[in-house]
Parts: C-alpha cells; structure tokens; sequence
C-alpha cells in the first residue's frame, strides 16, 4: 500500500525530470540557432526535400507538422520562431504545461518536414518531446517553481494568475482555427482539445476549491501520468543502449576490436583530423574503446539493480558521448544523449548540483551588485551579506 500511495501521491523524480527538460530543450535550442543560417535548406522552401514531395510522406503516414499548413516562407519563418522561443522558455521552466506542449509541436513541425535530415539524436529529441507533454518537470529549478514559492510565502494573498488563462484562451483559439481549416488529422485534433480540455478542468477546480476531493483526483492522475512517463523515459533509455549493443556486437569490425578506427578516418566525421589521426595510430587503445563500447552499452540496462555500478557507468557513458561530441563532431548528438542519460543521476548528487549553481550564480549576481553600486574600493560584506538566494 506504502508503493501505491507513492506512486499516486508524489511526482517522482522531480530533479530528474527538471534536468532532462533543461537538457533536451537546450539541445533544441543551440542546435536551431547553430543552424539559423542553414534552416531554410534545412527544413524550409530551399530544402532538397520539396514541400511537395513532404505533403505526399505526410499524407501517407499521418505525421504532425504544422509547416504543411502552408508553403510561404513567412509561415516558416514564424514556426521557426516559435520553435526557438517555445524551448527557451521550457528550459527556463515559464508555464512548463503550456510551453511543453508547444515544445513538442516545434520538435515534430521541423522534423517531421524533412525527416532524412536527422540523426539519432534527433530522433532521442522526436521522442522525448512527446513524453514531456506528460511530465511534471517544473517542480523545482524553474520560473514556475519559483512562482509557486513565493504565493505560498504570501499565504495565497497574491495577485490572481492572469497569464495561465491568457494562454489557455490563446490555446483554444489557435485550435478553432486549425479545428475549421481541416490541416489536422482527428487522431492529433483528439490529444490537442483533450490537453487544452484537461488544463481548463485543472484551472477551474484550482480556483474553485484547491484543496476539495476534484483537485485531489486530478493530483493523483497527474502523478501517474508523470510517473509513467518517467518510467518510459527510462526504459527508452535503456532500450537505445541495449539495441545498439547488440547490434555491435553482430558486426564484424566490433568483433575483432577495430570498428571506432574507421569514422575517425572519415572527413564527415573528423574536425580534428590531427587528433582524430593521434588516436587511430595507438591500436590497443582503440581496441579497448570498441570493446568497451559494446560492454557498456549491454551492461548498462542490468547495472539499474546495483546503484554503486550504475553510476560507474553512467559516468563512463557521458564521458564518452562527450568525447564523440569532441573526436566525431556531433555535439547534439552527444547532448541529447547525456540528456537522456541524466534520468538516471542520483537525487543527491543533483540536489549537490544545484546547490553549486546557487553559490555560483549568488556569488556573479553579488560580485556584479557590488560593482555598480561601489565605484571605489571598499569592504567586502560578509557571506551572508553577499549571498543571492536561490530558489528551485
């Protein structure tokens, strides 16, 4: 019964789903504005795969992409936008239910455009931003956690929210319009009215009676939508890491220990030629790297059963997505990766984490304080004095 009611009556893993929004929707961001000059051959009108040829995939396998509501260059212009801003703010924690949602919308909108512009790492990005709807991954290091303390420090006596309803009539007046032009299937016009629906509930039985039976119900259906959602962020972890080692270990060139020697000979796959060249001339250390590889990859799913061993090899597999990020030239790649990695870090090593944050960023914003306010030299305050607090 104690399982049961934690379950039903907590949001598990709040630094964990706080730190995997933060990565994924940082990742999206740096890679669209990395590929600001190169977006219309990307995903717009100069791309190789034409509109055209898009709306026929489309039709076939009834992807979401709101690009092919229209094919003028302003409408992408306005999707990419959007798509910047959307993951900005998720990262940043503002409205999380609302700016998931659109979130996941730019994601799909984008790739599902040109979906042979991608790699695996987008394809970790395709996923994630769909679980994230279900998520409630801004409980703490984000605006609305900060937004919450504060009207609880104020005993509820604060000003009434009126940005959630703005958004939320704003929400259902985009889904009129699309609902009316017909540019949405029913399956995808199904899940966008019952999340705008689910929100309104939300908002009314807060405001009516936040401590009644309703609000309590909606609590624990909350939970188990964000538990499960976590738990298959979990298992799709694992799922990549299992399939891809064993899929290495059937291939010839991992067998016999020299399969990371060739795409570091690869110009796709060298921006450091010289020391890409450096680590190709040393034959056991790439042997150990290619077996290493396998054996990680493999282990890594039946390591969860032992804490101290998992966190050896969550470790050794971020080092080594950040060394792919380095040697291979696939920093998003990589980061999505180490995002997706980050479900599994302890609560106590984050709580740690954040907690250096906090004096880091109490120290800058104090240092800076004091450097407009003092022109000349002067006492330094004390500790406590100088500390900005931090509120996750």
């Amino acid at each position: 019964m104690n399982r049961i009611d934690r379950v039903t009556g907590f949001a598990l893993g709040p630094y964990q789903s706080a730190v995997i929004r933060i990565g994924f929707s940082a990742t999206w961001l740096l890679f669209l504005l990395r590929e600001f000059p190169h977006r219309h051959e990307l995903y717009g009108p100069d791309g190789p795969w034409s509109w055209d040829m898009a709306q026929q995939l489309i039709a076939g396998n009834g992807a979401f992409t709101a690009l092919m509501w229209s094919d003028g260059r302003a409408w992408f212009e306005i999707v990419y936008a959007a798509a910047v801003v959307t993951a900005a703010l998720l990262m940043l924690g503002w409205r999380t239910r609302t700016m998931s949602v659109l979130f996941m919308i730019g994601v799909l909108s984008l790739q599902n455009r040109s979906i042979f512009m991608g790699d695996g790492g987008d394809n970790v990005i395709h996923l994630m931003s769909i679980y994230l709807v279900l998520t409630r991954c801004g409980q703490v290091w984000s605006l609305d956690a900060r937004r919450a303390a504060r009207a609880r420090e104020e005993g509820g006596a604060g000003r009434p929210d009126r940005v959630g309803p703005l958004l939320w009539w704003l929400a259902g007046l985009g889904l009129s319009a699309i609902t009316f032009m017909g540019v949405v299937s029913g399956g995808w016009l199904v899940a966008f009215w019952g999340l705008w629906a689910v929100q309104g509930l939300w908002w009314a039985v807060n405001r009516r009676d936040p401590y009644g039976e309703p609000r309590v119900l909606f609590d624990v259906i909350a939970n188990l939508a964000h538990n499960g959602a976590l738990f298959v962020i979990m298992a799709e972890a694992c799922l990549i890491y299992a399939t891809a080692g064993w899929y290495k270990i059937q291939g010839n060139r991992w067998q016999d220990g020299t399969a990371v020697y060739y795409p570091l000979h690869l110009d796709y796959f060298s921006p450091w030629p010289a020391l890409g060249d450096l680590l190709a001339s040393h034959g056991l250390m790439i042997m150990l790297v290619s077996y290493g590889t396998v054996v990680v990859q493999v282990a890594f799913p039946f390591t969860l059963f032992n804490r101290r061993v998992k966190n050896v090899l969550l470790v050794a597999m971020m080092c080594e997505h950040a060394v792919i990020a380095v040697l291979l030239g696939l920093p998003f790649f990589s980061l999505a990766m180490i995002a997706a990695d980050a479900v599994f870090l302890p609560t106590s090593f984050l709580k740690r984490l954040g907690g250096w944050v906090a004096r880091a960023r109490g120290g800058l914003f104090s240092r800076t304080a004091r450097a407009r306010a003092v022109p000349g030299p002067r006492a330094a305050e004390s500790p406590e004095q100088a500390h900005v607090g931090f509120t996750p």
